[in-house]
């Protein structure tokens, strides 16, 4: 009678492991707690904490009735031996054949596969270098040659002086309240830049800086010292020419 017991035990417990399995096969995505859902996961945790059964689902938005979107990438996967190669080399019939898989979700893991070829054959976009004011004044010209009103803006770098990006800081007048340092400091954060340039213009055609120019330069070079940023120039455009506090020895 022991032995009866014993394997009527190991039974239901098989039966409750292959139950769970199920469950847990067949769990929708908006079952999960919000911090293991695709979507919220790659929100908040960037997409390096993404599997590639995660980063597919999201794409494909949905499983079928027996299985979670993510179960059903991570079994499509399997069979191409987990290799996102192999599953690019997939046609639309192939892909098909698999159950949760219509036209419209084949069509789009074909065309994800697709973009992933053209990035990695497609070169990196070069970043202009700033690294010299007459390149921020080619750069800056054409955005404030016709203004007539003041306009501040802030070039972004790395340290080889590649811009990042160009931020418009203000616009009709340059003073200590229009131009926030804090805000200059956020940006330069945010982008992880290491290096900036603080570029206004003058619509009178006067390139020569006037106290207040001078005054928030101090006051912007103080701050970006004490943050361990570079700020290389300030530059005042004119229609057809500038001034550079860095060529002028005032920074």
């Amino acid at each position: 009678m022991s032995d009866i017991s014993n394997k009527s035990n190991h039974n239901s417990q098989l039966s409750t492991l292959n139950s769970q399995l199920k469950n847990n096969s067949q769990l929708k995505i908006s079952d999960l707690s919000e911090a293991d859902r695709p979507r919220e996961k790659l929100r908040d945790r960037g997409t390096e904490a993404l599997s590639d059964a995660e980063l597919l689902a999201i794409l494909i938005g949905s499983g079928s009735t027996s299985e979670s979107a993510v179960a059903l990438m991570q079994r499509i996967l399997s069979a191409c031996d987990n290799n996102l190669n192999t599953l690019g080399k997939r046609s639309l019939h192939e892909l098909m054949q698999y159950k949760g898989i219509g036209e419209a979700k084949a069509i789009t893991i074909i065309a994800a596969c697709e973009l992933g070829k053209r990035r990695q054959a497609a070169k990196a976009a070069e970043r202009p270098d700033m690294g010299s004011a007459q390149a921020v004044y080619e750069y800056m010209h054409p955005k404030m040659q016709d203004l007539d009103t003041e306009e501040a803006w802030v070039l972004l770098m790395n340290q080889r002086f590649r811009l990042i990006k160009a931020v418009r800081l203000s616009h009709g007048g340059l003073t200590e309240t229009a131009v926030d340092v804090r805000v200059i400091l956020r940006e330069a954060l945010l982008a992880n830049a290491t290096t900036l340039t603080l570029i206004h213009n003058h619509p009178s055609g006067n390139a020569r800086p006037s106290g207040d120019d001078d005054r928030i330069t101090h006051k912007l070079k103080t701050a970006c010292d004490a943050m361990r940023l570079y700020l290389i120039d300030h530059l005042i455009v004119t229609d057809g020419n500038y001034y550079s506090y860095a060529e002028e020895g005032k920074i």
